[in-house]
């Protein structure tokens, strides 16, 4: 497996494009299409928010439906979330509409949509920007950036990335692309995630794959522990590549699939979680000898979602106070005196508690370890084997300014 350039349309048969249909923003390109010359078998996770968008019910559905995927609509400005009846219509429409403009079926069709709750969409808009989609979609690394960058809001970067892989005696490519950067915090992120591949691989393995993969992945990010009514994240596997569609999970290929779709997931979340608004840095928290698996993710979470420890990061104080508070009201039992806290990593890495108060370490070195784009803590549990991380990003004045004004 290697990484290589390019993103949503980096697999064979997929293509992509922008529109600025004027959803919401003006100057700037606010919807994309990713399409696929043949169809797919799909994947998704959804918010387990009670209050869920019309455009989740909507792929949701279609997931379950089991019918092939072809195309997903996706729309920034305006999430349809909170809409109705009204809001669910609207899907229909946009589905109805880009069937008509490529040629593929209703069900073939998946919406997403991002924004502000509450407002319904400007059906006439969306429906133009589906011609000048389809009209416009085209393959390659470029079409696949401009998508990426339409799907936007507030993030200050887009989001994507793609890898390499042998499966089957086949050379294969899975690519994504995501969004997200406020009400992050996924379980399952205002996250929105697509994923594609030109894999075969049967339709119950490639959601078993994703739901394991999510868990690691997209739910270990937060930045500012809002669930969204929008999270959704789809994968799309087109079968291209020419491989035996994969079909035993404990087979070599599964495994190949596997680690490939676990890269760029893991990639995708990472980028969110250090594009966070108003974000200077990337929090990374691992806890390792937890004594299960669950703790050890119920820990990591707990210090990169503590507001105390996100504000101290920011402003580079050495306070491991926060941190071991964090980790104390977590719910994971553990024994404080039997615990180690440390910053950085590899050579740069520094004790800063152990065995019940404060390590011998400089102030001067744990500032300059706090100062970079990414900071590293480690939390050394002693109990057992289980290791988790989670990533998240430091609170900042201009968090409070950004969604201090967000509907205007």
């Amino acid at each position: 497996m290697k990484k290589i350039e390019g993103g949503i349309t980096a697999a064979q048969g997929f293509e992509a494009a922008s529109a600025a249909a004027q959803i919401k923003y003006k100057g700037r390109t606010d919807m994309a299409l990713v399409y696929s010359k043949a169809p797919c078998v799909s994947a998704g996770t959804f918010t387990t928010n009670v209050v869920k968008a019309a455009p989740v019910i909507w792929d949701r559905d279609l997931v379950y439906s089991g019918a092939p995927a072809h195309a997903v609509i996706v729309n920034s400005g305006i999430a349809n979330a909170c809409t109705g009846q009204e809001g669910m219509e609207y899907c229909k429409q946009t589905a109805q509409e880009a069937a008509v403009c490529l040629g593929i079926s209703e069900d073939s069709v998946y919406v997403g949509s991002t924004g502000v709750i509450g407002f319904q969409l400007p059906i006439d808009r969306i429906k133009a920007g589906v011609r000048m989609l389809a009209e416009s979609k085209q393959p390659g690394k470029e079409a696949g950036t401009k998508a990426a960058k339409a799907i936007m809001t507030t993030d200050t970067v887009h989001k994507e990335t793609a890898y390499e892989f042998e499966i089957g005696g086949k050379k294969a490519v899975i690519g994504g692309m995501a969004k997200g950067s406020g009400m992050i915090h996924p379980n399952m992120c205002t996250m929105l995630g697509y994923v594609t591949t030109d894999a075969a691989i049967e339709k119950t393995l490639l959601q078993k794959a994703l739901g394991e993969i999510v868990q690691e992945t997209f739910n270990m990010i937060s930045v500012d522990g809002d669930t969204s009514t929008n999270d959704t994240l789809l994968v799309f596997a087109n079968g291209l590549a020419g491989n035996t569609p994969v079909a035993d999970a404990e087979s070599e290929d599964y495994k190949s699939f596997y680690a490939a779709l676990n890269a760029v997931c893991r990639e995708l979340a990472m980028k969110m979680a250090g594009d966070g608004e108003g974000a200077t840095k990337l929090i990374e928290t691992t806890v390792i000898h937890a004594d299960t698996l669950a703790n050890a993710r119920i820990l990591a979470k707990s210090v990169i979602t503590s507001s105390l420890t996100k504000a101290a990061v920011y402003g580079r104080d050495a306070n491991w106070g926060r941190i071991l508070c964090a980790l104390g009201y977590s719910g994971a039992q553990f024994d404080p005196e039997n615990c180690d806290l440390y910053f950085g990593e590899g050579e740069d890495r520094i004790l800063i508690f152990t065995k019940g108060s404060a390590a011998d370490y400089s102030e001067e070195k744990a500032t300059q370890l706090l100062s970079g784009e990414k900071v590293v803590i480690t939390a050394d549990m002693h109990m057992g084997e289980a290791e988790a991380t989670a990533w998240g990003c430091d609170l900042t004045y201009d968090y409070v300014k950004i969604n201090a004004d967000y509907r205007s």
